[in-house]
């Protein structure tokens, strides 16, 4: 039997860096203490206001069909939180932000169209943008100069193909953070080059150091900004799947013929759960902001002196990129041994791109306490692995002294 060749175009390239993450789940499931830090899913409880909405919903009798673009007061919400000259009209409501970027970019690109990307990059890019074809063009970001996004590099990339940036603020996996002064100067160039500007802002409640850019309200930017966002990271609420976009009116309306050929609106329980969600916006991210950033902290001072390893002190999300190079060993080879020998699973850097080789991306999701008990298994592994290379190197000495002196006699 045959299958359309979006089949290939959606299956990606990096599924072997995920070999350490599912080797993880299954030594947990035969009863091995395992740090599962392979993985950006918040260990908090979403808050039980929250919860309680969506229950007393469902007890209302909330399980009909709804508006296919999002309820009015959800829409509404978003829209408050977006800013004044936000409408609802600009708002549509989808299952997740990953949802949103798939929908987005089927609407926005045809086969061929290039699209610029940070690389490293969130690893499902590569199939949301492969199911329409369009093709991405990765500026690599360097850990020597931070992960910074060079907005000179983004304009050496574009062609007569581009049609829009696709930027991730803060960066997963990295942390980094698009400073105003460089948000304006890619703006212009989506102004200049007449492209979209794509901005998944997942990780915007999780801002640690900085300040936030905020491309929609750039000079000519309304009409060819879209927001991605939602709550999954912000509010804990990853399984609640409530994503959505902010954008042009008539994006809005492609959005929502699309969701209604494909999703049919989301449950209105759930949508009622983010409105409250919303509503305590403040209180509840505020919260979560102050416990990853004390996370942050603790792991990179924690890491500071450790022979071998380097973290890099990232300025909003909720991972540090882990800079294993001076082990010697590539970051899969790292991560498998910190995995066995250790009982810790981080995620290899490959999984993003060529950028992030000899990193390892570690979630701040466990508690401050288990968080420097990883720390502290991090840095035995890595020193283990220094005195095995110092080893050898003495070895390799030893035997070159031998031949030489040899080849004398």
């Amino acid at each position: 039997m045959r299958y359309s060749t979006l089949t290939q175009r959606i299956a990606g390239d990096a599924a072997a860096a995920w070999d350490v993450h599912y080797q993880a789940q299954t030594l947990r499931r035969e009863g091995r203490e395992i740090f599962l830090l392979s993985v950006g899913d918040p260990d908090f409880d979403t808050p039980p206001a929250i919860v309680e909405a969506a229950v007393s919903s469902l007890r209302r009798g909330d399980t009909h069909y709804s508006d296919v673009r999002g309820s009015v007061a959800l829409r509404q919400a978003i829209a408050r939180r977006t800013g004044p000259q936000v409408s609802i009209e600009q708002v549509v409501v989808l299952a997740g932000a990953q949802c949103a970027l798939y929908c987005v970019c089927q609407c926005l690109f045809e086969a061929g169209d290039e699209v610029i990307v940070a690389e490293p990059m969130y690893v499902t890019y590569h199939g949301v943008l492969g199911a329409c074809g369009a093709l991405p063009v990765q500026v690599p970001v360097r850990p020597e100069q931070g992960f910074r996004l060079d907005p000179l590099a983004v304009r050496q990339a574009i062609t007569a193909r581009t049609r829009a940036l696709l930027l991730n603020t803060p960066h997963n996996p990295t942390g980094a953070a698009i400073a105003p002064q460089d948000m304006a100067q890619l703006a212009h160039l989506c102004r200049e080059h007449d492209l979209w500007l794509i901005c998944d802002q997942v990780y915007s409640g999780l801002l640690y150091d900085g300040e936030a850019a905020d491309p929609a309200n750039l000079p000519g930017m309304a009409e060819r900004c879209v927001i991605i966002d939602s709550v999954s990271k912000s509010h804990a609420m990853s399984g609640w799947r409530v994503g959505w976009v902010v954008g042009p009116s008539t994006l809005a309306t492609h959005l929502g013929n699309l969701a209604m050929a494909m999703l049919f609106g989301l449950p209105e329980f759930v949508m009622r759960a983010a409105c409250v969600a919303l509503e305590q916006h403040p209180v509840v991210v505020g919260h979560m902001r102050e416990t990853y950033r004390q996370r942050r902290d603790r792991v990179c001072a924690a890491l500071a002196d450790c022979p071998g390893v380097r973290a890099h002190r990232p300025a909003g999300g909720m991972f540090v990129m882990v800079d294993i190079r001076a082990t010697g060993l590539s970051a899969q080879a790292f991560a498998q041994r910190l995995l066995i020998e250790e009982g810790v699973s981080l995620l290899p850097g490959e999984a993003f791109g060529p950028s992030a080789a000899g990193h390892v991306r570690l979630a701040l999701v466990l508690a401050a306490e288990q968080l420097e008990e990883v720390c502290r298994r991090v840095a035995a592994c890595a020193r283990r692995v220094l005195a095995e290379q110092a080893g050898r190197d003495v070895d390799g000495e030893a035997e070159d002294r031998r031949v030489e002196h040899e080849a004398h006699q």
